[in-house]
């Protein structure tokens, strides 16, 4: 799984926050970006997202609406998985990711890690 582009983020925030499915339109209009991207836009990015699983659809009228496959913290989860396997060396990999965390996400991670060994 890739790195999201800044529009494609941008989407994703929008349908992460919708509590139902979001025609490209209504997408567009939650968008809070200057200038605006063109609908066709939004209309491919969504396309895109469809076709690579991040994103769902069902026909809404002659529209169709999206939705997240995934919540963001599975999304966020995959995307740090991918990394790792992609990693010539994990724990270095590992390590390089620790030493960028905070010691309070550090303390929780620790915890995190110890609620899954018990």
């Amino acid at each position: 799984m890739r790195r999201l582009g800044e529009l494609e983020t941008a989407i994703m925030d929008v349908l992460w926050a919708a509590s139902a499915p979001l025609t490209v339109r209504a997408v567009l209009g939650s968008l809070s970006r200057d200038p605006e991207p063109a609908y066709t836009t939004v209309m491919t990015v969504l396309d895109n997202l469809h076709r690579k699983d991040i994103v769902t659809r069902e026909r809404t009228g002659r529209a169709w609406a999206y939705r997240p496959a995934l919540g963001r913290d599975e999304f966020d989860a995959e995307a740090m998985a991918s990394v790792l396997e992609s990693s010539a060396d994990r724990g270095a990999t590992l390590l390089r990711f620790i030493g960028k965390i905070g010691p309070e996400e550090l303390a929780r991670l620790r915890s995190l890690m110890d609620e899954a060994s018990e």
